[in-house]
């Protein structure tokens, strides 16, 4: 049964909390590639900005289903991250130009080969489904943590009790809601427990104003601006891998919201979802930010405010693009602290993984086989996020695939349920 549509005023605010829930990933890619390749304050302001107005073009993108590309559910798309190393890598041994220019052959390549990916679909019944949405749940878990503790583990700050406090004050005003409120109210408790952690944080000196008087009033993307893109084929060709990891992400991401709003997700549903990233990627590299990927962080906000409608979705995507316009409002959200976001995210990405296990009650597991498939795959997919550098050793390419978590317990989970149960899947 179709969801009951929320008025645009409560859309907003709900758009709102996706936006803030998204926001410290977005800018993070922009924030890593800037400072690596030495970008000036005028430069790193560009980037930012303007990854945040992409961020929400990408989104509208994938929310507008039409006969070409568009998955049409409530998706939020940013930065990437997984493109940081080797978009730094790039930049450093090339020039920033050949850096867009992969981006953008990476963006063709993706909506060129999504009919032919979109196949896979038969490849993920739910013991895979359910084990990677799980994994890709598990995984984000340590990065709300080390956000809980101020952000960097190096820090000599981190794990500081004015951290800790904000940050299990902004999960317990979280809670409180969800326990004592109802309707609007319990829908919005991130929102509320963000706002409420950074008020509590702005009395204990954590935050600082001086982002916003420093941001410009408005400017606008600009088309080549740090100029006309190269194209180099080694730089292209890793591009392309990534992209190909970013393809396995999302179809968890997909396949995890398909689960929530109890559709199925079709061939075509997933061709439209990848054609819209690569059209995403592709403006990126115009426009001089970077690759657009769908966020599992939102998944776990879809869940938590029971909201499961499009409405919320396009007013987080024109919120972004309103902001990447106008830098001051957008370094408003700046000042949220890391220990208060971490409090959020640990919520938010624990109802991911609890979201994968429910999907995983459907697995028989009176069948040992079925075991071994959930089990092998968790834990490899949990240990090489803990320590991708296992595979050092290898080829800079396969560490581009293996060095991520969600990718490993995807074609492990794939693989070992094909050899234990066929294509069928498990039972």
């Amino acid at each position: 049964m179709a969801q009951k549509e929320v008025s645009h005023k409560k859309a907003a605010v709900l758009g709102l909390q996706h936006l803030l829930a998204m926001y410290s990933g977005a800018v993070a890619v922009p924030l890593l590639i800037g400072t690596a390749l030495k970008f000036n304050s005028e430069q790193m302001t560009y980037l930012v900005s303007i990854d945040i107005f992409m961020c929400g073009l990408a989104t509208m993108i994938q929310l507008f289903r039409n006969k070409y590309f568009g998955i049409g559910l409530p998706v939020v798309l940013g930065c990437a991250i997984q493109a940081v190393a080797p978009l730094e890598m790039i930049g450093q041994k090339f020039s920033i130009n050949t850096m867009y220019g992969a981006i953008i052959v990476a963006g063709i390549f993706v909506f060129l080969v999504a009919g032919w990916f979109s196949k896979i679909k038969k490849l993920f019944p739910p013991i895979v489904t359910g084990t990677l949405i799980t994994v890709i749940g598990l995984t984000l878990i340590p990065v709300a943590v080390q956000n809980m503790g101020g952000g960097s583990a190096q820090a000599k700050d981190f794990g500081d009790a004015k951290n800790l406090i904000a940050a299990f004050l902004t999960i317990l005003i979280i809670v409180a809601i969800e326990i004592w409120t109802k309707g609007f109210l319990r829908s919005i408790s991130v929102l509320i427990g963000l706002i409420a952690g950074t008020v509590i944080a702005g009395f204990m000196g954590l935050v600082s104003l001086k982002p916003v008087t420093q941001a410009s009033w408005f400017h606008l993307p600009q088309l080549f601006y740090f100029g006309v893109p190269e194209f180099e084929w080694s730089s292209c060709l890793t591009m392309i891998i990534i992209a190909l990891v970013s393809m396995v992400e999302s179809t968890g991401v997909f396949f995890a919201i398909g689960d929530l709003l109890h559709k199925n997700i079709t061939e075509d549903d997933l061709k439209r979802g990848y054609r819209a990233e690569g059209l995403a990627q592709v403006f990126g590299g115009l426009f001089n930010t970077f690759p657009y990927t769908t966020f599992s962080q939102n998944v776990g906000l879809l869940q938590l405010s029971g909201i499961k409608t499009k409405r919320p979705i396009y007013w987080a995507a024109g919120l972004l693009m309103a902001m990447g316009l106008l830098p001051k409002i957008g370094a408003l959200v700046t000042i949220i602290p890391d220990s208060v976001l971490g409090g959020a995210m640990l919520v938010m990405f624990t109802m991911i993984a609890v979201q994968g296990i429910r999907m995983l009650t459907k697995v028989d597991f009176e069948n040992n086989r079925n075991i071994l498939v959930v089990a092998i795959s968790i834990g490899l997919g949990l240990g090489v996020t803990v320590y991708p550098q296992i595979f050092q050793d290898l080829p800079q390419t396969i560490q581009l695939f293996l060095g991520n978590g969600i990718v490993v317990a995807s074609i492990c989970a794939t693989l070992l349920n094909l050899i234990f149960n066929g294509r069928s899947g498990a039972k």
